[in-house]
């Protein structure tokens, strides 16, 4: 039941047929594919989740339970919220270099205004963070897509900071074909 499953930021199978996926307002799915075992993995990736390496964790699960090769990996990074978009304290910034991510490629600080009112401060890009977990995997660079698409400023989407927590949400899911 649906119950059973709330609390979990990854599920993975190797069942053909069979859907799995994450539900997010602003956190970023994270869909694996192995083409060389045939196995999937739907991660939900918050920014505590990423901090904590979620998305580098299920694939040392693949890799244990399925003898995943990262080579095999096909990575989608979907609709979430954008750099440009996630406006963080300097507690938050904290947290990515403490756990050793690489701030250049994941932090920056805008000054003056914008039209958001997400623009001026710390900015974390969540999807170059998840990308970089992946690649420290060993998986191609070419092989992980990041869809670009904000949810904050696409009204079209669901985005808990724009909306609030109470807003719906958008699922993200992946499955092996039965052919």
């Amino acid at each position: 039941s649906r119950e059973e499953l709330e609390g979990y930021d990854a599920f993975v199978t190797d069942k053909p047929g069979i859907a799995i996926g994450v539900r997010t307002a602003d956190c970023v799915p994270v869909l694996l594919y192995d083409k060389g075992k045939k196995v999937i993995a739907a991660i939900h990736a918050g920014w505590k989740g990423t901090v904590q390496r979620i998305t580098q964790k299920t694939v040392v699960f693949l890799q244990k339970k399925y003898g995943t090769k990262p080579d095999d990996i096909m990575a989608v990074i979907g609709p979430s919220i954008s750099p440009d978009s996630f406006q963080v304290g300097e507690e938050v910034v904290k947290y990515f270099k403490d756990q050793g991510f690489p701030l250049e490629k994941i932090w920056f600080f805008n000054e003056g205004t914008g039209d958001s009112p997400m623009y001026h401060g710390h900015h974390i890009d969540l999807w170059r963070a998840n990308a970089w977990l992946l690649e420290s995997c060993g998986i191609l660079r070419e092989n992980i897509r990041i869809a670009g698409i904000d949810t904050y400023s696409d009204p079209s989407l669901f985005s808990a900071r724009r909306e609030g927590v109470e807003c719906g949400r958008i699922i993200s899911a992946i499955k092996i074909s039965n052919i």
